[in-house]
């Protein structure tokens, strides 16, 4: 028997995956949980052969709880299962140490078969996303970079990015600038756009 964690912050979208999951002979659905932190309590203290993790939860995302994991329960496999079918987080995924990258609107079967493959030690990558993901290579913000951007997208003055970062005014400039070159954008609103559009931030 297959025991799976399944992470959303969907009530419904839980509990369709978890009636899909639960028609099948050998998946149990050991537990149903809707933030990062209730997952990665979950599955240390249940220890699930598979973890089904949505990217976008409120403390911790998904990608966050897939990399805490492979360090707290190195055993349980990751599938991330997303609406979000960007390729960009289909290699943050892998470097946070997922197995496996499928988006909800995948056929049913797909979602068991995912998680049986995964178990038994391969990876899964929608073939879509995986080819998109090689096309356009790595994420080349930095991690400051994508920080500026993530908080110049609501809008903020150069000035209040500045204050909220601890950093002057031209530093962020700097930032925004290599940003906006790196996704060749026009303005830091675009250049936001592109990298959430890609899913590197």
């Amino acid at each position: 028997m297959i025991r799976v964690l399944i992470a959303d912050d969907q009530a419904m979208v839980r509990g369709a995956l978890a009636a899909m999951l639960g028609l099948e002979s050998d998946i149990e659905v050991v537990a149903q949980v809707g933030t990062g932190d209730e997952a990665l309590d979950a599955a240390i203290r249940l220890r699930p052969d598979v973890a089904l993790l949505d990217i976008q939860m409120p403390n911790k995302d998904g990608l966050e709880v897939a990399a805490e994991l492979r360090e707290a329960v190195p055993s349980c496999r990751v599938v991330i299962c997303t609406t979000y079918g960007r390729p960009g987080y289909v290699s943050r995924a892998m470097a946070a140490g997922a197995a496996g990258f499928i988006v909800k609107d995948s056929p049913p079967e797909q979602l068991a078969n995912s998680v049986r493959r995964v178990h038994a030690g391969t990876h899964v990558v929608d073939p879509a996303l995986a080819t998109e993901s090689l096309t356009l290579g790595v994420n080349p913000l930095s991690e400051r970079e994508r920080e500026v951007l993530r908080r110049a997208g609501s809008g903020s003055t150069i000035a209040t990015l500045a204050a909220e970062l601890h950093l002057s005014s031209g530093t962020v400039r700097n930032y925004l600038s290599d940003a906006m070159g790196k996704t060749n954008a026009s303005t830091r609103a675009e250049a936001a756009r592109i990298a959430e559009e890609r899913g590197w931030l």
